[in-house]
């Protein structure tokens, strides 16, 4: 249970999703601890879920206000990364934190955040019996090298089995991906801000179903600035997070960096997959 952790400066999407995935790569040959990796996007970003169609995506609105778009490697919907901070967890699929599948390693993950959440002050509760994560991309048992992708059509609204909501409102929205390589689960919590921004970023038949799509989303999800009604800076988020995971699942954190060779990977990887549009625009 001893653990690597990694603050990695505002980055863009491409470059926070290599990263992710090159720390799961040199996890499985052996070259790196389990990670809790914190960190937040620069410029803001869509991140899309592994199987959603790039139609989704209103490119020019997206363009016309700086944003970047990512793919992800886990499922799920659309999430606008901006104002947050944003955590993965990654490991080996016999981590005692990560082992037994993906509704108990949700379980135990969502133990610590819970901790971290009530440690700022704010009265979350977990979603439990659901019947479903909300954005899991799975093995298929048959096959390491395919993968079968189960998505909620609207995670990005509705909480699911673990997740962590308050007022029935949800806070942090996470997902997983359990690959051949291992265990990659990766999630945000929205800190300050308009939580509607993302409907600048979808197509919609008209503005009208944009402004029902926005005042759905604000019914039914939230951030920490509008339930506390003050500010938490990521810095104080990050500790509280830290501090949640020490905490619930026993793990001693030893700060570190990205190796070279995680570096070089994660770099690689911008060029090969998440800055390549054959990957990220797929439909």
């Amino acid at each position: 249970m001893n653990w690597r952790l990694l603050h990695t400066p505002p980055s863009t999407g491409a470059w926070n999703m290599a990263v992710d995935e090159s720390i799961l790569e040199h996890i499985h040959r052996g070259e790196a601890k389990p990670t809790l990796r914190l960190y937040s996007w620069n410029p803001p970003c869509l991140s899309l879920g592994h199987a959603q169609s790039f139609k989704d995506v209103d490119v020019a609105r997206l363009r016309s206000k700086g944003w970047d778009v990512v793919r992800r490697l886990t499922g799920g919907r659309a999430i606008l990364h901006t104002d947050e901070l944003t955590y993965s967890v990654t490991g080996g699929e016999d981590n005692p934190v990560l082992v037994g599948g993906v509704l108990e390693s949700y379980n135990r993950i969502a133990q610590a955040l819970m901790f971290a959440m009530r440690n700022l002050g704010l009265p979350v509760e977990m979603k439990e019996d659901v019947g479903h994560a909300s954005s899991m991309t799975l093995r298929n048992p048959s096959s390491h090298a395919s993968s079968v992708t189960y998505i909620n059509p609207v995670c990005f609204e509705v909480p699911s089995t673990y997740e962590i909501t308050v007022n029935e409102k949800k806070l942090i929205g996470s997902a997983q991906a359990r690959k051949k390589e291992g265990v990659l689960q990766h999630g945000s919590l929205p800190l300050i801000g308009d939580l509607t921004r993302i409907c600048d970023a979808l197509v919609f038949e008209d503005e009208s179903r944009r402004e029902i799509a926005a005042q759905r989303l604000l019914a039914r999800a939230t951030n920490v600035e509008s339930i506390l009604g003050k500010q938490v800076t990521w810095e104080e988020a990050a500790e509280s997070f830290i501090k949640g995971f020490e905490t619930q699942l026993g793990i001693t954190f030893e700060r570190g960096e990205l190796s070279a060779s995680e570096s070089a990977r994660a770099g690689e990887l911008v060029k090969e997959k998440y800055a390549n549009p054959a990957w990220t625009e797929r439909t």
